[in-house]
């Protein structure tokens, strides 16, 4: 496992330290952890939906498709027990 050294302000600090004092947290280590972890995916996410905007520009969806994605709504809506 590696590790990563890094300094922050006092306040964040301060702050983490609040986190592992009322239990959201079990240390400084996980908080950090926890960051880059939810940084990590948010990027991943953003690249994903990214590369799928970019797909539905490159070719967008034609009358075929969108007929049959609107027939699809509506008939899984009225499969919907109200």
């Amino acid at each position: 496992m590696a590790q990563l050294v890094t300094r922050v302000e006092d306040e964040l600090a301060a702050a983490v330290d609040q986190l592992v004092k009322a239990g959201v947290v079990a240390s400084r280590s996980e908080a950090v952890r926890l960051a880059l972890e939810q940084l990590v995916d948010r990027c991943r996410r953003e690249e994903i939906g990214a590369r799928i905007a970019r797909g539905y520009r490159e070719r967008p969806q034609d009358d075929v498709e969108i007929a049959w994605a609107d027939e699809s709504s509506v008939r899984m809506i009225a499969e919907e027990p109200w």
